[in-house]
């Protein structure tokens, strides 16, 4: 098997691509590069809501990861890793513009639903559907609107445990908190969520 090859490359793990573009072999940083082009990108936009500032960041943590390339342990998983590096990025920016966290949230909430699940839902739906109804759009503003209410450290950990799926694990050790704390930061992010939504929903309901 060509190992040179697109098809050969896509066969490695991340940890193996790692080893190979230490060694110098070509074509390893762009197959990494690809290979999370749209989840990293997307993980960039909902961290902090523009797309121009994404893409730089996306360019700015892969210069990092080539530069830091030797440091990281192929032992652990590469995935966690560049997330971090992204989200560091990413909360500089924020704190150098003095920004919150603006999460694109695109997917319209059903009435209803307020046991939790919908915070899945919404972090999962890449882009807006384009036959929204009016109150459609509304319920997405107002469910933007509820997200960004959040703290900021319950809305960081609902993106990377229910957007990018992150082990529970992970994100501890990207955010440098015991595994306990980000079990307990979800329970209440997403309790948070669900009573903040019903408020919401109240106050639309009577504007009606």
């Amino acid at each position: 098997m060509d190992l040179n090859s697109d098809q050969g490359l896509g066969r490695l793990t991340d940890e193996e691509l790692v080893e190979r573009y230490r060694s110098g072999q070509d074509g390893v940083f762009e197959e990494l590069v690809v290979r999370y082009q749209e989840t990293l990108f997307h993980f960039l936009m909902r961290f902090v809501g523009r797309r121009a500032v994404a893409e730089d960041l996306f360019q700015e943590a892969f210069l990092q990861v080539h530069l830091s390339i030797d440091t990281f342990d192929t032992s652990r998983r590469f995935r966690p890793w560049l997330f971090t590096i992204a989200a560091n990025k990413a909360r500089d920016w924020l704190r150098r513009n003095n920004q919150i966290n603006a999460h694109v949230l695109s997917a319209p909430l059903e009435a209803g639903n307020d046991d939790g699940r919908q915070v899945i839902d919404l972090l999962e739906s890449p882009v807006p559907l384009p036959d929204l109804t009016a109150e459609r759009e509304e319920t997405r503003r107002l469910v933007q609107d509820t997200v960004q209410a959040l703290p900021d450290h319950l809305k960081e950990v609902l993106l990377l445990a229910y957007f990018q799926r992150l082990a529970y694990k992970d994100i501890a050790q990207m955010l440098g908190v015991p595994l306990g704390t980000v079990k307990s930061r979800l329970h209440a992010a997403v309790a948070a969520f669900a009573e903040q939504w019903r408020a919401a929903q109240g106050e639309w309901a009577d504007q009606l």
